[in-house]
């Protein structure tokens, strides 16, 4: 029996190498044909032209259902290893499984759909927003961890007002800092998005289901049966007035 043949090693090993295969393929295509430059060009530039973003998108969709059981696979087995006790575990577990399937699934949709709606310059300030969040986030928990393993927990979590040179406020003040941050982090990605609002108008249509806002009264069906009735009645002689 081969090491690739033992238990499901199999789909770990077909997501390697599959998604390396996916991306030398569409590069040497995009090289022959010169759709790329052969130094280092970005993967998502691979997905860019045909013929060889149809190839690549082939082969990510693959790559997702590869990626999917593997993910689906880890969670059985931290399920069984992590016993029926520990809960909080099994709940981390389960939220592991949700995102890596909506990762792979992204993954996919990416690999499929290349909009090129934006220009460079929303490209950069927004891939600059996610780095300002990804910062923000990471400083929030590291000086969090500082703060609360300075002080016992119970009295930094219902402590409002420091003093400088106390234990922990310089931790207290970079998470401070970090979660002011990180919400201004989020409002800006929303303020780009007021160029792409211009462009769109939403309209509203109400539909009446009934003639009235009673509960349903006695011989009343509402506008069906009020449009019915108007049918069903008998239409004017020709040449009536």
């Amino acid at each position: 029996m081969w090491w690739f043949q033992k238990g499901l090693c199999i789909l770990p090993v077909g997501v390697v190498v599959w998604m390396t295969t996916t991306f030398v393929v569409s590069y040497i295509i995009a090289v022959v044909l010169g759709h790329v430059d052969p130094l280092v060009p970005y993967i998502s530039d691979l997905g860019t032209t045909a013929p060889e973003r149809c190839v690549f998108g082939i082969m990510m969709n693959v790559s997702a259902f590869f990626g999917i059981a593997t993910i689906f696979v880890r969670y059985k087995l931290l399920k069984v290893i992590t016993g029926e006790n520990k809960l909080i575990l099994h709940k981390l577990n389960g939220l592991g499984l949700v995102f890596g399937c909506i990762s792979c699934f992204g993954m996919c949709v990416v690999g499929n759909f290349q909009p090129h709606i934006h220009s460079k310059t929303v490209y950069l300030v927004r891939l600059g927003i996610s780095v300002w969040t990804l910062s923000s986030i990471i400083a929030l928990f590291v000086s969090s961890v500082i703060m609360y393993s300075s002080l016992p927990s119970l009295d930094a979590a219902l402590k409002l007002h420091w003093v400088p040179g106390e234990t922990a406020y310089t931790a207290h003040i970079f998470s401070t800092i970090s979660e002011w941050s990180l919400s201004f982090s989020f409002i800006g990605f929303f303020f780009t998005y007021i160029r792409d609002f211009q462009k769109i108008n939403l309209r509203t249509e109400a539909v009446l289901q009934s003639n009235h806002l009673y509960e349903q009264l006695d011989g009343d069906s509402g506008v069906s049966s009020h449009s019915q009735r108007a049918s069903e009645s008998p239409l004017p002689p020709a040449g009536g007035t």
